[in-house]
This record gives structure tokens, sequence and C-alpha cells, in this order.
């Protein structure tokens, strides 16, 4: 079979074994992908959009927003060919020396280094948290502060450390975000995110 085969019979059988899933169309989309990423039907239960969030993430993509990781392998499994086309630019800071430096003289975590550098170099954008819960936790002291104002937040970062509580406190905020209750997450979940969100972006174009 082709991949595009594939995927296409796989997300039949997604819709087929989640029944009457209350999301709408849009929504949807992203719910399907996160779970053929996952092959995980708790995503169901576990994922949680604020109302503004699809719209404004087709919005920024559309608008050719930048787009933060936490771990390169989120920004690998985004669909670059895809959101380039808009102008996006992925960018992820964790590999940098300049993030190693201010990690050692600051005595904080790469992840937290990282979110500050990016955080200097534009306020908006959006931000993709799929391992790192220090680095959501980072990211909402400087959206509390006033340093920057993300076009959305997709915060889904796994483990068992602040992981759950970091994405109830993202919650919390009144800005766009999409994430989850739990433990779960990661960067595959979080790029997954973003590819169904870019395509919405591309379905929606005029």
């Amino acid at each position: 079979m082709l991949p595009e085969t594939i995927e296409n019979k796989s997300f039949a059988i997604i819709d087929a074994e989640a029944g009457d899933h209350g999301f709408d169309e849009r929504t949807w989309q992203i719910v399907r992908r996160v779970i053929h990423t996952t092959a995980d039907f708790e995503w169901l239960e576990m994922i949680r959009f604020h109302p503004a969030a699809v719209d404004a993430g087709i919005s920024a993509i559309r608008a050719g927003a930048r787009i933060i990781t936490d771990t390169n392998m989120a920004g690998m499994g985004i669909r670059r060919a895809t959101v380039e086309k808009f102008g996006c630019k992925i960018d992820c800071h964790m590999a940098d020396a300049e993030v190693a430096r201010m990690a050692a003289e600051n005595g904080t975590t790469r992840a937290c280094a990282a979110v500050d550098l990016a955080a200097s170099r534009g306020r908006g954008g959006i931000w993709v948290i799929g391992n790192a819960p220090t680095a959501l936790l980072r990211l909402m002291e400087l959206i509390k502060t006033g340093r920057i104002r993300p076009e959305l937040v997709i915060g889904l970062p796994v483990g068992f450390v602040n992981a759950a509580e970091s994405k109830a406190r993202l919650m919390e905020l009144d800005l766009p975000w999409i994430s989850n209750e739990g433990r779960k997450g990661g960067s595959n979940v979080a790029a997954a995110v973003v590819n169904a969100l870019a395509l919405l972006a591309t379905q929606n174009a005029s």
C-alpha cells in the first residue's frame, strides 16, 4: 500500500472506533491525527482546547508565524514543506551553544534557557512544548510578566515531574492553547497537532 492509502485507512478505522466523539469537524481533524500518531484512544478524553485555539493556530500559520519547539524531535516531526509555504520558520534552540552557556550561568535547565533565548527574538509565534515541563513553566512566567504573547501555545509535555501540573496551569491562562490532562504527551504528539493545524490552514487558504 502507498503511504497515503495506509493513512486514509487508518483514519477510517479511527473514525469507526471513536464513534460519536462530540468534537466539531476541525477539532476532530486534530484529535484524530493525535490518535493516529499514538494509537491511543485515551486522547478522546484527555485533550483540551481553548475556545479560540483552532482559529488562532490557523491564522498564525497563514500569517507565517514563527514555530518554536522545545525539542529538535518536535521540529523534525512537523511537515516543514507545508508550513514553510506560508512563510513559517521552525526554531529550536536546545542545541545552541548560547543556550548551554546561559543555562550554566543561570543555574537553569537548557529547556528554560532555550525559552529565554527564543523569547528574546520575538514576542509572538506558535510555541510547541512536547517534552520539557520546565520549558512550559518558564514560558508561562514570561507570558505573565508580559515579555511575550504567543498566538498559540501547544503545551503537551510528557513525564512524571510537573508535566500534569504545568499543563493544568496553562489551561488557566487567557490565551489560545491546546493541551491535555495528565502525564501523557510527547514531541510526536505536539508535532501532530501542528501538522493538523497546517493542513487546516491549507484547506482554508483562499
